[in-house]
């Protein structure tokens, strides 16, 4: 903190790659952080800076990608604090580009917070050795799940951990007018069903395309009949596209199916989730953004953070994506829809239980910015007194 004017705060994560749900962390990082210090200068280490700076002017975003250590030391000497995180963005193979930037920043005594991150899947003795070694010198470690933290445990890190839960869970939903529904090509006076796919890569690697395809295309038609109802594919991410039109060529009611095509902020679209009777996916945050604003959901996991994200919740989450077992799928959403009422109240409540464990990763945040304040006064006081962050 220099001059008595705000700290400077460096985020890095998978920002800036057009992915609703990364920049849906962000936008909930970027508020936690203007509530604690209104005046900080924060820089956010973005894949995509032109597209950073555009979604938030009120901060600096710089490449990290392809950035030498010598360009990233003299971005990072004028910084305070360094926040990894959040999102998933430790594991194999992609954990060890980020912890680059960090340890460049350790090297320099920067303190580290971790940011309800997400870890793993982590087996490869490199990313692993890096974690460990990384993050045991962070001041504090707060990851999004338990199995987060289970993988860090594995890994060897002794350091305390603390979970909480996606900074998905502190935005507020901007309005999505019905106009932009007509826009999109969904007629009105219709019930509209919410649907998300995701491309395989390393996040989903045993996911057959063909096979989940058409297991998605039989629970749409199904419930297009089975509800009278259109369905809306979200696109969370620019491949989802390619994808949902994947879906909707084995669509026997195809003409009953839309693609959300504009391009919105993630406060609209958790704003759209409002409109759907139901909504059925496979993205995180597409199923965050459903349980926030009430609207029944199925997950369709190929992932553990899907799963934890159930068993939190209390919702069903079968394997069915990886396993092309259509039945059992269509019989949960059948019984989604006959039981929807009855589930809200106890799904409501198990959300609002989220959104405080979420607030945690703030509370966590507050107490390291209130100690970094107060090192720096001391330091100011006692030139060449040296001073430690770590409180545990």
């Amino acid at each position: 903190m220099r001059d008595g004017t705000g700290p400077t705060i460096g985020v890095l994560g998978s920002y800036g790659g057009r992915n609703l749900g990364d920049e849906a962390i962000l936008t909930g990082l970027l508020a936690d952080l203007r509530s604690h210090e209104p005046h900080a200068r924060i820089v956010v280490f973005s894949r995509n800076p032109a597209h950073t700076a555009q979604a938030h002017p009120d901060v600096e975003a710089v490449p990290w990608e392809g950035v030498s250590r010598v360009d990233s030391a003299q971005i990072l000497a004028e910084l305070d604090l360094l926040i990894l995180g959040g999102g998933g963005i430790l594991y194999d193979r992609e954990a060890r580009r980020y912890l680059r930037v960090v340890r460049v920043a350790q090297e320099r005594g920067l303190p580290l917070l971790t940011y309800a991150v997400g870890v793993g899947p982590l087996s490869d003795a490199v990313d692993t050795g890096m974690v460990r070694e990384t993050l045991a010198g962070a001041v504090e470690v707060t990851v999004r799940d338990q199995e987060s933290r289970m993988v860090l445990e594995e890994a060897g890190l002794l350091n305390p951990i603390t979970v909480t839960a996606d900074p998905a869970f502190l935005l507020t939903p901007e309005e999505f007018p019905d106009r932009f529904l007509r826009e999109e090509g969904v007629p009105a006076g219709r019930r509209l069903v919410g649907l998300s796919v995701r491309e395989p890569g390393r996040a989903a690697e045993r996911l057959d395309v063909d096979g989940y395809h058409r297991l998605i295309a039989q629970i749409a038609d199904f419930l297009i009949h089975r509800i009278d109802a259109y369905v809306l594919f979200v696109p969370m991410e620019r491949d989802d596209i390619r994808h949902s039109h994947g879906v909707m060529s084995h669509m026997t009611a195809a003409d009953r199916g839309r693609i959300l095509h504009g391009d919105y902020s993630p406060r609209q679209v958790l704003g759209l989730m409002r409109h759907f009777d139901l909504a059925v996916g496979m993205r995180l945050h597409f199923l965050i953004f459903a349980a926030m604003v009430g609207t029944p959901f199925l997950p369709l996991p190929y992932a553990g953070k899907v799963f934890d994200l159930a068993q939190r919740l209390g919702v069903p989450a079968l394997r069915g994506v990886e396993r092309e077992v259509e039945g059992p799928l269509l019989a949960e959403v059948d019984r989604l829809w006959d039981e929807r009422a009855a589930r809200a109240g106890e799904t409501a409540r198990r959300v609002a239980e989220v959104c405080d464990q979420a607030r945690g990763t703030s509370q966590v945040t507050g107490a390291v910015l209130e100690s970094l304040r107060s090192r720096t006064l001391t330091r100011a006081a006692a030139p060449g007194q040296t001073a430690d962050l770590r409180h545990r």
